[in-house]
């Protein structure tokens, strides 16, 4: 998933928000020509692509890390994503010139251009605003990276957090070479407002694809669960029935912020045949919202749940 995203970053790069800008940005940080040597273009371009990189990584850490499950409760709402499907929407306008979104305007003001040119934090600092002023083609991919990364990070997969930082990596692979005078990058000509329309459509589909799980997290979810029996969310109640009939036992952790856990109540836990291999089982259903607060944080531990969702079968003894 990691090579994917930073190969996804470093395709950025030819999309007409971003090309475009390439060798203005170069001459501003005082690489390329104006560096003096090979080896000062190379790191002034460097520097640009680690402030690229750094911010990416940082937003992606304060999203996932720092609202934590906060960000995710909201992340598992309709309207919330119903709103990400909005925006991809807004942006894909953009890219059909219907309507105009750029932000690279607004670097000139932050004075840069006369200040920065060949000094190392400058360019450090010129590569952090350019990724925060990113424009239309590149917010849906950082929109998306983030959501990817809040959800497998849910689901106990730390190395989910690199994702943001490798799209910023991607992104910043080609600016040390920039920075060194090194032209390889396709000028940019007709052959743009193709891609930029192509890019368009990719936006449209993930339009679609929130647009469609707002309209799966709309369903109520007590109907679904009702669907595949009777759930109880008492771990205590649910064991000692469960031990009183010598009966096996499913126990589901879940929370309201995990969307994978909502989407098995809609999908695994409606299948026919999942249904009738459960049906001798006491069903759990164990709502572990605060992982690192008490009881939860005790109960995870035991049962060594290390993300959510997660299933865990117990049979009877004897």
């Amino acid at each position: 998933m990691i090579w994917v995203v930073v190969a996804g970053g470093l395709m950025l790069n030819l999309t007409p928000c971003v090309l475009p800008l390439i060798p203005i940005n170069v001459a501003i940080i005082g690489a390329g020509a104006r560096a003096g040597s090979r080896a000062r273009g190379f790191a002034l371009g460097g520097a640009y692509g680690l402030g690229i990189a750094l911010v990416y990584g940082a937003l992606g850490l304060v999203v996932v890390l720092g609202l934590s499950s906060a960000f995710g409760a909201i992340n598992a709402t309709a309207w919330f994503n119903a709103i990400i499907a909005a925006l991809f929407v807004l942006l894909a306008a953009a890219m059909f010139d219907v309507i105009a979104i750029d932000f690279s305007k607004y670097q000139s003001r932050l004075g840069f251009q006369n200040g920065g040119g060949g000094h190392f934090l400058a360019a450090l600092g010129m590569g952090a605003v350019s990724a925060l002023l990113a424009g239309a083609c590149v917010a849906p991919v950082v929109i998306w990276t983030i959501l990817q990364a809040q959800d497998l990070y849910s689901q106990g997969n730390v190395f989910a957090l690199l994702l943001p930082f490798g799209l910023g990596v991607g992104m910043a692979l080609p600016w040390p070479f920039l920075g060194a005078g090194m032209s390889f990058l396709p000028k940019p000509g007709k052959w743009m407002v193709r891609v930029k329309q192509a890019f368009g459509l990719l936006i449209l589909a993930f339009a679609a694809y929130y647009m469609h799980l707002a309209y799966t997290l709309a369903v109520p979810q007590t109907a679904q669960v009702e669907e595949g029996g009777v759930w109880t969310p008492s771990l205590e109640e649910g064991l000692q029935q469960a031990m009183e009939q010598k009966r096996p036992v499913i126990i589901d952790f879940w929370a309201t912020w995990c969307k994978s856990c909502l989407a098995m109540d809609r999908t695994v836990l409606k299948d026919e045949e999942v249904l009738s291999r459960l049906e001798n089982h006491v069903k759990i259903k164990f709502q572990a919202e605060t992982l690192s607060e008490s009881p939860v944080k005790e109960v995870v531990e035991y049962f060594q749940v290390m993300g959510l969702p997660t299933f865990i079968v117990l049979e009877p003894k004897g």
